[in-house]
């Protein structure tokens, strides 16, 4: 059984290696799956969803590159 989950985890790990980046997407996608097609004109759904993946990915970015600063000894 901890072979199967230690494998399961190294597949896990190709895929998603921050998942708060993941779930964020999944959130992205849930919202223009579920919302979008009720309050939003068809023609604003695709620059809807990349402005929202963007941000994700400018947020995820400033977080990465916060997180990695090294001190100046």
């Amino acid at each position: 059984m901890n072979r199967l989950v230690s494998v399961l985890r190294e597949v896990w790990g190709l895929f998603v290696e921050d998942w708060t980046f993941t779930f964020a997407i999944l959130v992205c996608i849930g919202v223009a799956a579920l919302v979008f097609p009720a309050f939003v004109i068809p023609v604003w759904r695709g620059p809807l969803l990349f402005l929202l993946l963007a941000l994700v990915i400018l947020e995820n970015s400033l977080r990465s590159a916060r997180d990695r600063r090294t001190p100046i000894l």
